[in-house]
């Protein structure tokens, strides 16, 4: 199949298709006699394997990781694990940046009049005066 009808199979754009071909995620696909790309179910099944990934919000370079253990049929579980178990632990650590983001909104906005005075707590905290 050609890229149009690889990305709407894989639930991808063709863009990130291309993306991903050159940053070396995916092989380069098979060129077709009239010079299209050409992928087959192989490609499919890597692409739905990036996406699901990207949902999950594994970074390229740990999707890489990842795709490379997909595809070793002697890895270890145990890596893999490792790799999982890290990424949750970065994004325990992003959810209290943003919650202490969100309490820090929140509070500057509590103490905002929200009236037709020009003195906003809010914007004065973005301009670093206390």
């Amino acid at each position: 199949m050609i890229i149009g009808q690889a990305a709407d199979a894989a639930g991808v754009s063709a863009k990130r298709i291309r993306y991903y071909e050159q940053i070396g995620l995916i092989d380069t696909a098979r060129r077709s006699g009239a010079g299209y790309r050409v992928y087959d179910e192989r490609d499919l099944h890597s692409l739905r394997f990036i996406r699901r990934a990207r949902q999950l919000g594994f970074s390229i370079p740990h999707i890489a990781t990842l795709l490379a253990l997909w595809r070793d049929r002697r890895r270890s579980s145990a890596d893999v694990k490792e790799i999982a178990l890290a990424h949750v632990e970065e994004l325990r650590s992003k959810i209290t940046e943003l919650q202490s983001i969100v309490d820090t909104l929140e509070d500057l906005a509590a103490h905002c009049d929200g009236d037709s005075r020009p003195d906003c707590p809010i914007l004065a905290e973005l301009q670093g005066v206390e």
